[in-house]
C-alpha cells in the first residue's frame, strides 16, 4: 500500500489541513453561512470588518456566533477599501474586536466597476501593516514582478486575482498565475475569479497553495452543495500537482504496447 504524503498548508507558521478558504458574505442568512463553511471543509474564513459585524454591533446577529472563532481561524479583510488609510484603520479595528489577532487580508481597491487592485495604495498599506506587526496576506494583479514584490515585503501569503472578483470567470492568465508560483517562497493562493469546481482544481494543479472564493459558492443555486464540490475540487487538484501530469504528445500514444502481442 502507498504511504499517504502529508502535506499541509502552512501560513505564518501556522499549519492547515485544508487548502481551501471561504468568505463569509453573500449567504442568505448565517445559517447557511455556517452550513456552506462546514460543507467546505476550510478552516480559514474571511470576514469583511467594514460589512460584517463581529462584535461591533452587540444588537446585531455576530458572525462569530455561527463561526467561533476557536473553530476556525478568522481571517480579517479590508474589502471595501479604496485607499491605504483606511486599510489600515480597518485592520487596526479588527485587531481590537479580535483580541489582537495580526493575521489579516489586505486588499486596496482601484475602482468600484472592475474591483482590481490599486497597487500604489495597497505597496503603502502593506508596508505600514508589516511594521505595525501585522502579517499581511495580500490581495493582487497577476503580475509576477508585484508578487515578488510584496513577498519581499514581508507579506506572508500573497494571492492574486484569477479574473475579477465575483466575476466567476476562472483563471484567464494560467501563464502568469505558473511564474509566480514557481518563483515563490512563501504561500500563493489565488484570490477571486473562480467560478465552479473545475477553476478551482486547474489553480491547485498550476501549484497554487491554495484558493480563496466566495461568490462561486455563496452565489450557487445550492450553495451547501457547492461547498461540497469546491472540497473535493481542492484536493483532486492538489493530489494531481503533487503527482505529476503525463506529458502533452502532439500524437497518439497507444494505452496498450505491441511489444510482446501474440497476433
Amino acid at each position: 500500500m502507498q504511504k499517504q504524503i502529508q502535506d499541509t498548508l502552512v501560513i505564518a507558521g501556522v499549519e492547515y489541513r485544508s487548502r481551501l478558504l471561504v468568505g463569509s458574505g453573500k449567504y442568505k442568512d448565517l445559517e447557511e453561512t455556517r452550513l456552506a463553511t462546514e460543507a467546505s471543509g476550510a478552516e480559514i474564513v474571511t470576514v469583511a470588518i467594514r460589512r460584517t459585524n463581529i462584535g461591533q454591533d452587540p444588537k446585531q446577529p455576530n458572525l462569530l456566533d455561527v463561526l467561533p472563532s476557536d473553530k476556525y481561524t478568522i481571517l480579517p479583510n479590508t474589502a471595501g477599501c479604496y485607499n491605504a488609510k483606511d486599510a489600515v484603520r480597518t485592520c487596526q479595528l479588527a485587531r481590537e474586536l479580535l483580541d489582537g489577532h495580526s493575521l489579516v487580508k489586505l486588499e486596496v481597491l482601484g475602482d468600484e466597476k472592475t474591483l482590481f487592485p490599486h497597487i500604489p495604495e495597497t505597496l503603502k498599506a502593506a508596508e505600514e501593516l508589516i511594521k505595525d506587526g501585522f502579517m499581511v496576506m495580500v490581495y493582487t494583479n497577476d503580475d509576477p514582478i508585484m508578487a515578488k514584490t510584496f513577498e519581499r515585503m514581508g507579506c506572508v501569503a500573497v494571492m492574486p486575482l484569477a479574473a475579477p472578483i465575483g466575476s466567476g470567470l476562472g483563471i484567464r492568465n494560467p501563464y502568469n498565475i505558473r511564474i509566480i508560483v514557481e518563483q515563490a517562497e512563501v504561500p500563493i493562493l489565488v484570490d477571486a475569479g473562480v467560478g465552479t469546481a473545475s477553476d478551482a482544481a486547474v489553480a491547485m494543479e498550476l501549484g497554487c497553495d491554495g484558493v480563496l472564493m466566495n461568490t462561486a459558492i455563496a452565489a450557487a443555486k445550492n450553495p451547501v452543495l457547492m461547498a461540497s464540490a469546491m472540497r473535493k475540487a481542492i484536493e483532486a487538484g492538489r493530489e494531481a500537482f503533487l503527482a505529476g501530469r503525463m506529458p502533452r504528445k502532439l500524437y497518439a500514444s497507444a494505452s496498450s504496447p505491441l511489444d510482446g502481442t501474440f497476433f
